[in-house]
């Protein structure tokens, strides 16, 4: 009686195939659990970037930054919050920061452009439904086209 070391060609095929049907598994799941991580790096982004402006806001509220008279009282742009701005009631001159960096919109497909370029600004003059830039940085939008999970565009978070 002669005794086979080797698999039988049936039995590849049968392996093959169950490799093949989880591979397929998992490729759209990989991709959907990508998609989702770069959902919460935008929410993340989001919240950091509307946090320092509102920070920055307040502070101009209470005296701690000077504005111009007739302004809004927030940012004239997203550099300013990582750059920073003399304070007012610092006497050495020392400056007030609200971001360490501007984060990056991580929808963005370009990443040649400096950060604060990625975003879609909002002045405080400009309607919510129509979101336009101006001598203010009200609100922030991700410019991407493409919808999230929830079913709601990027843009519109």
């Amino acid at each position: 009686m002669r005794k086979w070391l080797g698999f039988t060609l049936i039995e590849l095929l049968v392996t093959l195939a169950i490799i093949s049907v989880l591979g397929a598994l998992t490729v759209p799941m990989a991709q959907v659990i990508a998609q989702r991580d770069k959902e919460q790096e935008l929410r993340r982004a989001l919240r950091e970037v509307r946090d320092a402006i509102d920070a920055y806001k307040r502070a101009v509220d209470e005296g701690v930054v000077e504005v111009a008279n007739g302004a809004s009282g927030y940012p004239p742009n997203l550099d300013l919050l990582a750059n920073g701005v003399s304070s007012r009631i610092d006497s050495k001159g020392r400056k007030v920061y609200f971001l360490r960096k501007i984060p990056r919109d991580p929808m963005a497909d370009r990443n040649d452009i400096e950060p604060a370029a990625t975003w879609g600004k909002r002045s405080f003059s400009s309607e919510a439904a129509d979101p336009r830039e101006g001598e203010d940085v009200f609100d922030i939008y991700s410019m991407s086209v493409k919808v999230g999970l929830n079913g709601v565009p990027y843009r519109e978070w």
